[in-house]
């Protein structure tokens, strides 16, 4: 039997349950998963399938990234609510795909973890499946594995073994959607152009959960948590000295009380810069060379290719006084004595991460 697998938290427990039930079957789970975006976060939840099909020992076939494909199936339907059209011709393209590879391989039947999601329509998969099986001759299940309290059980067995839980179906439309009616950042769809790792991003959750692999196959011990934090973006900054733009680095954090200001820098206090409005400071680039323990040659140099995040915070703190500044804290070549010009739109919100701890 092919089982088209979408995430880790609904095949984990529909995979036992379909071993329960078809002691005599062969599984054999079929990443197919165009719909998912960006495509950190189809790697992402592609590791844990992994890490689960493992721990099942249930062999694992991934299935191509189409996505150009997906997209245009479903062109005109972008702003579609859950479980509406959009959601049935992804149903459509998936099942398709999934019943032909089915067939390719010689097996009599397919099935989809999809089943098992509480955000899709069981009458809507249960269509889409037979409308494909009849296609291909072949048979699609459909077992109803919510009921009797299934989806409880495979909450607690997603906490139980940790699983990589996903807050959103995968489609990029669904997602603006939702994050629009949540009123909060798309921040999934945040990458800086230096490619530093931002907290929260699904690059920070890939490091985790392959460090959490590599634990595993150590037979290390660990704890993956949860933590509030204040998160930060950088969507754009520049600076501008008469009407030439010039490199400036934002280190994180940054943030002015609207977008834009302007004034000079009136006095300096040791190796720091201060403007004369909306508490703008300004450090060289020698110096936070000294506190960062780097060797930029350049500001561009430094805003394509920073330290971490995290490293960053550590010379942020030791610049300014305090250590919840949001002050607009920018590294310059130069100090400016002209006209400055500063715009910086960027976001500080309240976030939860994962944080893993190992025993």
């Amino acid at each position: 039997m092919l089982v088209h697998i979408c995430c880790s938290v609904d095949s984990h427990y529909f995979l036992q349950k379909l071993r329960q039930d078809f002691p005599d079957e062969e599984l054999i789970g079929f990443f197919y998963d165009p719909n998912i975006h960006p495509y950190s976060e189809y790697t992402l939840r592609l590791l844990d399938v992994k890490r689960s099909c493992k721990m099942l020992g249930i062999s694992l076939i991934e299935g191509e990234y189409d996505t150009q494909n997906w997209l245009d199936a479903v062109s005109g339907l972008e702003h579609e609510p859950e479980k509406g059209a959009r959601c049935s011709v992804c149903f459509d393209r998936r099942f398709e795909v999934t019943a032909k590879k089915a067939y390719e391989l010689g097996q009599k039947s397919f099935t989809s973890t999809l089943l098992t999601s509480p955000k899709k329509s069981l009458k809507q998969l249960q269509y889409a499946g037979d409308t494909l099986a009849d296609k291909f001759g072949i048979k699609f299940l459909a077992p109803d594995y919510r009921k009797d309290s299934g989806t409880e059980e495979q909450n607690r067995l997603a906490k139980t073994d940790q699983l990589y839980r996903q807050d959103y179906c995968g489609c990029i439309f669904g997602l603006t959607i939702q994050r629009d009616q949540q009123e909060r950042l798309t921040d999934e769809l945040f990458v800086p152009v230096s490619q530093q790792i931002q907290p929260e991003s699904i690059e920070e959750r890939i490091a985790l959960y392959e460090r959490r692999w590599e634990l595993e196959e150590q037979g290390t011990a660990y704890r993956i948590i949860k933590q509030r934090f204040l998160n930060w973006r950088l969507l754009m900054g520049w600076l501008r000295v008469k009407n030439e733009i010039l490199p400036a680095h934002f280190l994180p954090y940054s943030t002015l009380k609207g977008e834009y200001s302007r004034g000079k820098v009136e006095y300096t206090i040791g190796d720091l810069h201060y403007m004369n409005r909306d508490e703008v400071r300004f450090v060289r680039l020698e110096q936070y060379n000294k506190l960062a323990d780097t060797t930029y040659k350049s500001v561009s140099q430094l805003i394509f290719s920073p330290p971490s995040f995290t490293h960053e915070i550590k010379v942020r703190s030791q610049i300014e006084y305090g250590s919840y500044t949001l002050s607009a804290l920018l590294v310059v070549d130069t100090i400016p004595q002209k006209h400055i010009e500063i715009f910086c739109r960027s976001k500080t919100y309240s976030d939860v991460r994962e944080i893993l701890i190992g025993l």
